[in-house]
């Protein structure tokens, strides 16, 4: 068996298609669509990403507002772009981009995002209402999952997902998303860690594995019911080369696979710009 590539790429590429057309329907009546990054320091791969981010702003039409501030800035500085942007009503919506440097509180220069314009959706106002199912940003890399699951037909509904980790931004959200009565999801969820012992024995019993620990290789042939679907969202770096939380051995036994690159990250950048350009929809 070989397994049916989850190709984000494909997918984003058309989401993104899409997003421009309702940017260009906002341009049409005199309405632009802005998204504000705040980048603090010289990480590399983070300066990166945030590029990636304006580049894909570029791509569709969204306006990109940026802050780019030393390593030396304090808290103080970092919040008061915050503040800024916030009160900047050509912004529409906010990315902090992380990690700060260190010594730096990054929970307080979260919570300093309006809900309304947390690209995100992690501010705790938005994760309260992905519990409650109520209408709002939904967080994006278990958004792009969702979407990535659905367009390829992978069937989630009544069946097992197991979640492997439970962090803020995939584990514990996707679980929760994908546990809700709405298309694509309504499935019966199991999330375990690494500090799980035998996790073999629950993976080889689910329809859909999302690997996203962040640690390489994790996931190997024997863990995976034959035909089931793996989705690698946890990646981990080896020297210069980014590895997937899913061995690649794992292709010849799975239905359907994300590949190491061009899987889930495209689907994430997706979501991030439909969040952005949602916020901008919103304003009246």
């Amino acid at each position: 068996m070989t397994a049916e590539l989850l190709d984000g790429g494909r997918l984003a590429a058309r989401t993104k298609m899409e997003l421009a057309d309702r940017v260009a329907r906002l341009a049409a009546v005199g309405r632009s669509v802005g998204l504000g990054t705040i980048l603090v320091g010289d990480d590399g791969p983070s300066a990166k990403y945030v590029a990636m981010k304006h580049a894909d702003c570029e791509e569709i039409g969204v306006i990109s507002y940026s802050a780019h501030l030393p390593a030396s800035a304090t808290q103080a500085d970092v919040e008061a772009v915050v503040d800024d942007f916030n009160n900047n009503p050509d912004i529409h919506s906010i990315l902090v981009q992380l990690p700060l440097p260190g010594g730096m509180n990054e929970e307080e220069v979260l919570l300093r995002v309006l809900p309304e314009k947390d690209v995100d959706g992690l501010h705790p106002t938005n994760l309260g209402r992905l519990v409650m199912g109520a209408p709002g940003p939904l967080p994006c890399t278990p958004a792009g999952i969702v979407e990535l699951l659905s367009a390829y037909k992978v069937p989630v509904e009544g069946r097992h997902v197991v979640i492997i980790g439970r962090g803020l931004t995939i584990g514990r959200p996707l679980s929760l998303l994908l546990a809700m009565r709405r298309p694509g999801c309504n499935a019966a969820v199991t999330v375990v860690h690494t500090g799980v012992d035998d996790m073999g024995a629950m993976t080889r019993n689910a329809d859909v594995i999302v690997a996203a620990a962040g640690v390489a290789g994790l996931v190997t042939p024997d863990m995976v019911r034959p035909g089931a679907a793996v989705v690698g969202a946890g990646t981990s770096w080896s020297g210069s080369k980014l590895m997937s939380d899913v061995a690649p051995e794992v292709a010849e036994v799975a239905g359907w696979i994300t590949p190491r690159i061009g899987g889930v990250g495209p689907m994430t950048r997706a979501m991030l710009l439909r969040n952005a350009v949602l916020a901008a929809e919103k304003v009246r």
